[in-house]
């Protein structure tokens, strides 16, 4: 590749531009015949030839020839034509970096126009070259990211008039709330943009945005050419809980929490690291270990076998159960018949699991059932913004054995678990909300209260946890009226489990996952900690 060699339009034709010594304004690209069929490692001439040729096609318009530079024609066609005719680029300079091997760097430096109002653009990007498996010839091989970074299998660029008028967030207490203080926030303001713009009375601008064909995917705006005027929208989130939930979280580079206010059910903080991308927090399908034990006990509590927190049951080292064999951590258990409160306390697996056979013909729905009923897991909430609201399936053999410890096909995240120890807190279920639903009179999702001496058993196992169990050291920073629930998942072919933790304290309950993050204690209990002693 040349130094220095630039892709430019001049008198609306792209050209591109031979650098170095001895060369001046620019040189017309001029077909070649068909080279013949190579094989082995490319070329630096291979790769410098390939991707000029792509580049000065892209730029100058040419979107057929340039999707035919590359290995997969017919996906890239329709983002290269689309680059002048949706995304309104009118001109545009391509400066090649010095390639790694097969990849080359570029950056571009643009001029979005739309009805008489231009505005620059420029960012970097990057393609690859490959040989093509049937032609042998050196080819670039083809992602929408060739584009532009942002771009995905389902996304394109566009623009035009915003779909929906830009929107000034602001939490509970009428603080704002941006991407760049709160970047967990960047996906979820989109999100809400999209849904309540107009609702917050805004107007619209005009934006050059990554659009999607998904239904419910919010426009992600990368130059604005004419701004609107943003209307206000209060959330239920509190900026205080939410700067220490951002801290907390991006100590780990995987992590997700969530925190909600239990008497309201009105979501608090939301949280990720990697903040700015996926919303791991409300959208994550996991199984959450032994968190989902405080279902399991509720479920006990309400079958009859066991009646409360003082009632004796066993906790082996192991159990086996369908031929297969389940085990405490670290084989650990505890002599005699201890009280179920003691148990659920350490997180004794073989406590729970003993209770199958109990149950009979319905220990394999028993669990779905309990988590449906009390908890709302499943149910089709609707807090203002996109959520996964749990799974509990009916299960059987081994598999029912594993969802009694959070393990098998039960898959949840930070919204679900913070808000079963809400629910726990508040003795029912407040379904989570992060817009007032008042705003669009959106209806919400109820569930039968918790009968009150199975809500009191679990605050009394949760705040044991708290204070004497698994829970204590991560929890002993925390104040007032408090309880916990550890966890760690195991995840096939990853060395570490996944840490859990969920815990409330007076009025506010809060939920961690951190990824390879072992005992639920040690990594996910800290940012939960954090979570509880913002409020």
């Amino acid at each position: 590749m040349r130094t220095g060699a630039k892709v430019a339009i001049a008198g609306g034709v792209f050209l591109i531009a031979a650098g170095g010594a001895g060369y001046g304004g620019y040189a017309y690209l001029t077909s070649s015949d068909e080279p013949e069929i190579r094989t082995g490692p490319l070329t630096t001439e291979e790769i410098d030839q390939a991707s000029r040729d792509f580049l000065a096609a892209w730029a100058a318009g040419r979107g057929p020839q340039a999707a035919r530079l590359t290995n997969q024609p017919v996906q890239a066609e329709p983002l290269l034509i689309g680059y002048r005719k949706d995304a309104k680029v009118s001109r545009a300079v391509i400066t090649p970096g010095t390639p790694a091997g097969t990849k080359v760097p570029f950056t571009v430096e643009a001029t979005v126009t739309h009805e008489g109002v231009s505005k620059p653009w420029s960012y970097s990007g990057s393609l690859t070259v490959v040989r093509g498996k049937s032609t042998g010839r050196p080819l670039v091989d083809w992602k929408p990211t060739v584009v532009h970074p942002k771009l995905t299998t389902t996304t394109s660029l566009k623009t035009s008039a915003s779909s929906a008028p830009p929107i000034k967030a602001v939490d509970r207490e009428g603080r704002e709330l941006t991407r760049e203080k709160y970047p967990s926030l960047g996906p979820i303001l989109d999100v809400l943009r999209q849904k309540y713009g107009k609702e917050a009375g805004g107007t619209p601008g005009v934006e050059l945005v990554v659009t999607s064909s998904r239904e419910g995917v919010a426009d992600h705006t990368l130059l604005t050419l004419g701004k609107g005027t943003p209307g206000t929208l209060t959330t239920t989130l509190d900026a205080e809980v939410q700067a220490a939930a951002e801290r907390a979280v991006g100590k780990h580079k995987q992590a997700a929490a969530v925190a909600i206010r239990p008497s309201t059910g009105e979501i608090r903080a939301v949280a990720n690291s990697p903040a700015g991308g996926f919303n791991a927090a409300m959208l994550g399908k996991q199984a959450p270990g032994s968190t989902m034990k405080i279902v399991t006990a509720a479920m006990m509590m309400d079958r009859g076998v066991v009646d409360g927190p003082n009632a004796k049951v066993e906790c082996p080292a192991t159990v086996v159960w369908d031929g297969a064999t389940f085990q405490n951590l670290k084989k650990f258990d505890i002599p005699g018949t201890p009280a179920f409160r003691e148990a659920f306390a350490r997180s004794c697996n073989t406590t729970f699991i003993k209770a199958i056979p109990k149950l009979g013909a319905k220990s394999g729905s028993a669990l779905s059932e309990t988590a449906g009923k009390y908890f709302g897991i499943g149910l089709d909430w609707k807090s203002g913004v996109p959520s996964f609201d749990g799974d509990v399936p009916v299960s059987n053999g081994t598999e029912t054995a594993a969802s009694y410890i959070g393990q098998g096909r039960i898959t949840m995240n930070a919204l679900n678990m913070a808000s079963i120890s809400a629910t726990v807190k508040n003795g029912g279920f407040k379904q989570p909300l992060l817009v007032p639903a008042d705003l669009d009179g959106r209806p919400l999702a109820t569930t039968e209260p918790l009968p009150a001496p199975i809500a009191a058993g679990l605050r009394e196992m949760m705040r044991a946890t708290a204070v004497s169990g698994s829970g204590a050291e991560p929890m002993a920073p925390v104040s007032g009226d408090k309880g916990a629930k550890t966890g760690s998942a195991e995840v096939a072919g990853q060395g570490k489990s996944n840490s859990w933790f969920t815990g409330y304290a007076d009025d506010l309950a809060a939920a961690a996952v951190v990824q390879a993050g072992g005992r639920g204690g040690e990594s996910a209990g800290p940012v939960v900690a954090d979570l509880l002693n913002a409020r």
